[in-house]
C-alpha cells in the first residue's frame, strides 16, 4: 500500500507542531514522507522540527516571511516526491489509521480526491502550548480564572497522543463551520459523500487539513488559489471535480483541530470571499454555496422555500427551472443579488 506524502503547513505554533508530528510519528505504518512548511515563522518552531527529525522523514521548507496557508501549501506539493499527498495543518492531530485510511481510499480509486473526518478540541482553544497548559498571553487572565481542577480536561499530552488517543476522541467534537448548527454541517457533507456518490456538488465538502488529491493531478489544476483565502480547498476541489476526480470519503481517517481562540472566520458573517470565488467560479452552486449554510442553522434568515438540506438539494437547485428567486435568500444573508442574467446564464 503506497502512502501518501504528508504536506503539514505552519506558522508560528511550535508547541501545537510537536504534537502534530508526534501523532504523525504514532501512525502504523509511519509516513514516508512529510513536508513542512514553516511560513514564516518567529517562535521555536525549528526546534521542534530538529526533534522531529529522529522520528519522522521530515522535508522542511522555510519561507523567510509568511506567504499564506495556500501558497504554503502549494510550496510543500511542489516539493513533494510521493503520487498523493494528504494536507494537514501545523495544529492538527492525526488520529490513528489516518494515513493507512487514506492510502486504501487511493489504493481502491485511484483518482479520488479522499475527505477525512475533521473533528475540534474546542478546549484547547486559550492555550499556546496544550502540553504545558500555557495559556495564549491574550487569554491569560481567562485561563487564571479557570478553576485548577478544570486544566486537566484542557490537556493534551505526547502521550496522549502516542498511547491514548482515544481520550482525546472523547473530548471531540464535529467540525465547526459557519451558522449555528456546526454538528449538523458534518453530517450534512458526510452523508453526501457517503450516499450520493454521483452528487455534483461534493466539492463542497472538502476540507482544508485531511484532505489527500493525487499530486500530479492537484499540480495540473494550479494548487490551492491564494486568493479565495478561506475557500481555496473548496474552489480546489471543484476544479479537480471538473477534471474527472471524484471526492470520496476517507473513511476511518480522523483529524483533530486544536483549536484557538482567534484567526477563524465566519464565512456567514464577512461574505467578500464570496466574490472572489464567483470571479474564478462563476457558477450557480457557488452562488447558492452561503444559502445552504445559513439554511441549516438553527434559524435560518429566509422563508422555508429557500431551504437546502443536502448537498444533494443544492446541486438540483443549480440545475434551475423551478421558478425560485434565489437572490431573495441571498439578500437575506447580506450577500449581492446577482440578478436574472446570472442564474439564466450561469452553469
Amino acid at each position: 500500500m503506497s502512502l501518501p506524502a504528508v504536506v503539514v503547513r505552519t506558522c508560528n505554533e511550535a508547541p501545537r507542531l510537536a504534537l502534530t508530528l508526534a501523532s504523525l510519528a504514532a501512525q502504523d505504518p509511519r509516513p514516508e514522507e512529510v513536508v513542512v512548511v514553516d511560513d514564516g515563522s518567529t517562535d521555536e518552531t525549528p526546534a521542534v522540527l530538529a526533534a522531529a527529525a529522529a522520528a519522522l522523514k521530515l522535508r522542511v521548507l522555510r519561507h523567510a516571511s509568511p506567504q499564506g496557508p495556500s501558497r504554503a501549501s502549494n510550496a510543500g506539493a511542489a516539493a513533494a516526491r510521493a503520487a498523493r499527498l494528504l494536507f494537514l495543518d501545523g495544529d492538527t492531530l492525526a488520529a490513528p489509521g489516518l494515513l493507512a485510511a487514506h492510502a486504501a481510499l487511493h489504493a481502491a480509486a485511484p483518482g479520488a480526491l479522499g475527505r477525512g473526518e475533521t473533528w475540534h478540541l474546542r478546549q484547547t482553544r486559550l492555550l499556546r502550548d496544550p502540553d504545558r497548559l500555557e495559556p495564549f498571553p491574550a487569554a491569560a487572565a481567562s485561563f487564571a480564572r479557570l478553576p485548577a481542577a478544570e486544566h486537566a480536561r484542557l490537556r493534551v499530552t505526547r502521550a496522549m497522543v502516542a498511547g491514548d488517543f482515544a481520550a482525546l476522541l472523547a473530548r471531540a467534537e464535529p467540525g465547526h463551520y459557519p451558522g449555528a448548527g456546526p454538528r449538523r454541517m458534518h453530517a450534512v457533507e458526510m452523508a453526501a459523500l457517503r450516499t450520493a456518490p454521483g452528487c455534483s456538488a461534493l466539492w463542497a465538502a472538502a476540507t482544508g487539513p485531511n484532505l489527500s488529491v493525487p499530486r500530479d493531478a492537484f499540480l495540473a489544476a494550479g494548487g490551492f488559489d491564494p486568493a479565495l483565502d478561506i475557500t481555496a480547498h473548496r474552489a480546489l476541489a471543484l476544479r479537480l471535480c471538473d477534471a474527472g476526480h471524484a471526492m470520496r470519503p476517507a473513511e476511518g481517517a480522523v483529524s483533530l483541530h486544536m483549536t484557538h481562540r482567534a484567526g477563524w472566520l465566519d464565512p456567514l458573517s464577512a461574505l467578500a470571499w464570496e466574490d472572489r470565488f464567483l470571479a474564478v467560479a462563476p457558477r450557480r452552486e457557488v452562488a447558492l454555496l452561503a444559502v445552504f449554510w445559513a439554511g441549516i442553522a438553527d434559524r435560518p434568515p429566509f422563508p422555508p422555500d429557500y431551504l437546502l438540506p443536502s448537498l444533494p438539494a443544492l446541486a438540483e437547485a443549480a440545475c434551475g427551472g423551478d421558478g425560485r428567486d434565489w437572490d431573495v435568500p441571498r439578500r437575506a444573508i447580506g450577500a449581492r443579488p446577482l440578478g436574472p442574467a446570472f442564474w439564466t446564464s450561469a452553469a
